[in-house]
């Protein structure tokens, strides 16, 4: 035979099941929403810190290859850019106003720990647009990402070579207590988020008749970059 059922008693199996997928569903919002140390926020970290580290070995990479070939010798490399384009992002993850991407060229961070640890190599990090340097190269709270290459000078403390600007557009810093980089002032090129493409080019060229210059051209979407060892 079949059992029935009071009309009260399925109202409150319906409440019961209802409250329990209201609780799901809060979870998830919540679960979903940028809050400083929230799961959401945290895992955007990884994503931006993963995508920086990324366009850093790119970078460098591509150097090393024209440096191994010499003189007049030039390579292209693409990487996809995803989050290091959406300024909103980055302020919400980093809890940076107004983000820009900072792109500059130095010795290797741990050098300040390990005089063992040389090199030099490109640097890339999320910066407020105006301000002071204060970041991090290590732990959990690691605010910048390097990657070693073989060309051995360190850009970040020059601003021109022979009256050329090695950086354009340029950003220059001052570097709020030790510096990474030999310097108190470093310099770099600035790029808006909004002005990266999807798909970043990097020309890398060894042109002996130029000094170092690194130059953004946020229309055609180039980093164009020129070594010049004997500068």
């Amino acid at each position: 035979m079949l059992k029935r059922v009071k009309r009260g008693q399925v109202s409150l199996e319906f409440m019961m099941i209802f409250a329990i997928m209201l609780i799901l569903l809060l979870y998830s919002v919540q679960n979903m929403t940028f809050k400083p140390g929230g799961a959401s926020t945290e895992t955007m970290r990884v994503q931006i810190s993963l995508e920086e580290k990324n366009l850093a070995n790119a970078i460098s990479n591509t150097i090393t290859q024209v440096y191994s070939q010499g003189p007049g010798a030039k390579a292209t490399a693409y990487v996809k850019l995803t989050y290091l384009r959406d300024s909103q992002m980055l302020n919400k993850a980093l809890e940076v106003d107004n983000p820009v991407v900072f792109i500059t060229y130095g010795p290797n961070p741990e050098h300040i720990v390990d005089q063992n640890k040389t090199g030099n190599g490109t640097y890339v990090m999320v910066l407020p647009e105006i301000g002071n340097v204060q970041v991090s190269a290590f732990g959990g709270n690691k605010t910048l990402f390097w990657s070693r290459s073989l060309y051995s000078k360190n850009l970040a403390i020059v601003e021109e070579i022979n009256g050329t600007r090695v950086w354009n557009p340029e950003d220059v810093r001052n570097v709020v207590g030790t510096s990474l980089w030999g310097g108190g002032t470093i310099y770099g090129l600035k790029i808006p988020p909004s002005q990266l493409p999807s798909t970043l080019t990097i020309v890398v060229m060894w042109d002996p008749d130029n000094p170092d210059m690194w130059v953004f051209d946020s229309t055609k979407g180039i980093l164009e970059i020129n070594i010049n060892p004997g500068e």
